[in-house]
Parts: structure tokens; sequence; C-alpha cells
């Protein structure tokens, strides 16, 4: 049975479904991390969390097909074992944290992406190969408490001076990765449960219609003014949570 939602909860929660997949299929995390905190203006954070998940992992599938082979192993391996204390941290922390703290946090979060998008750093060398380790407990954490991994995730891999299919290929691995990681301590947390199981699995042809858009547009469309639009979407939805929040 599916939620009982209005609206207004189904319309943000097909948007932010099929903007998560564009950002799966060719854009490296772009609008994923605007996901959550968008479902967050109309349903519970934790839920909205719980929701996307499966939808995530369906679409890691269709993602990780599409770009294997251009990936950068060795980079994947420095990130895996920060992403997995990050997701303990997380599995530690969601317990403590009420919706409203959830959403305070979220529009801190987005905030804080924002200023990352507009002063991205490009480091005149590459960054040590040991900043994968606080990058990764950075991606676990922010990833499980919102799938909100792609800041650190960038904060690591942009100054690494990847080529941009390195980048993308490397960045949809390691969400993969810590995807399935969540994934146990999401079903021992209750946060996916049948309901919400029946609402991922109808959403499906929507994560799979934003992969396949993600995948044609990566190549065609300008890349920077659709870094442009994601930043002032974070930026106008991370003020109305940390309102919400505060309200």
């Amino acid at each position: 049975m599916l939620p009982d939602y209005g609206w207004l909860a189904w319309t943000l929660i097909i948007l932010s479904t099929y903007l998560t997949g564009v950002s799966k299929g060719g854009f490296a995390g772009g609008f994923g991390t605007l996901s959550v905190p968008l479902m967050a203006l109309a349903i519970g954070p934790i839920e909205a969390a719980g929701l996307l998940l499966p939808l995530l992992l369906v679409m890691d599938v269709f993602a990780v097909k599409a770009w294997w082979g251009h990936h950068v192993a060795t980079e994947i391996r420095r990130l895996l074992p920060g992403m997995a204390l990050g997701v303990i941290a997380g599995t530690l922390l969601i317990g403590t944290l009420d919706e409203n703290h959830v959403r305070l946090l979220l529009g801190v979060v987005s905030l804080l992406f924002v200023v990352y998008m507009i002063l991205k750093p490009s480091a005149s060398r590459p960054i040590h190969a040991l900043w994968a380790w606080p990058a990764g407990i950075g991606v676990g954490v922010t990833s499980f408490l919102a799938h909100a991994g792609a800041p650190p995730m960038n904060l690591y891999l942009v100054p690494r001076r990847l080529s941009k299919q390195a980048f993308i290929a490397t960045c949809t691995l390691c969400f993969a990765a810590v995807n399935l990681m969540k994934l146990p301590p999401y079903l021992w947390l209750g946060e996916i449960n049948l309901t919400s199981a029946w609402a991922s699995l109808a959403l499906v042809p929507v994560a799979w219609a934003g992969v396949k858009s993600g995948l044609w547009l990566q190549s065609r469309v300008n890349e920077r003014l659709f870094y442009r639009l994601v930043i002032l979407a974070m930026a106008i939805v991370g003020v109305q949570l940390i309102v919400k929040a505060l309200g």
C-alpha cells in the first residue's frame, strides 16, 4: 500500500527522484544532494531518506553499468575505509536527532554546499591521497543522514585532477558502494519499511528515466549553467529548511 501523501508531497518526491537520476546518470552528484532536502519540505527527512535509498540502489545499477571501466580503482580503494567509518558514525548519530534537528542539519549542509560550489577550490597541485580518509568519513556521514555525500567527495576528488569521465565514473562507483553499506542499518533502524518500499517500487520508472536523461544530457547541456541552477535551488531549499526547523 502506498503512503497517504498529498499532491505536493508526491510532486516533490517525483521531482527529487527524477533529478537524482539525472545526477546519477551524468553529473556526479549535482542535483542528487538536493533530493532529500527537497522531499523534507513536505515529509519527514528521515522518512524521505528511507524512501530514496532503494531507488538510489536501482539507479546505481544503471549508472555503474554505464560508467564501468572509466573509474580510477585506486581512488575508490582509498575512499572505502573512511566511507565505512562514516556510515557507522551516521548509524550511531541518527538516533539522537529528531526531525527538526535533521531539517536544520540538512539546511546547514545545503548552504555549505552552496558556499563550496561558489568558492570551489582549485588547487595548484593535487592534494595528498591521505585526505581520502577524512573525505571518506564525511561522505559516509552526510550520505547516511541525507544522501548528501557529494560535497566531501568533491572536496577530495576535484583537486585530484581526474578527467571528466574518470571523475564521474569514480563518484558513481563510490556512491554505489556507500549506498550498499547503508542498506543494512537503514533496515535495522526501520527507515525502510513495507510502505516506503511500495513507494520506492512505484518510482523506479521515474528513476530509470532520470538516469537515461542524465546520460543523454551530460554531453549536451552547458555544465556551468547546470551547476548555477543547482546552487540556486540548494540555497532556496536550505533557507526554507532552516526556517521550517526553527519555526
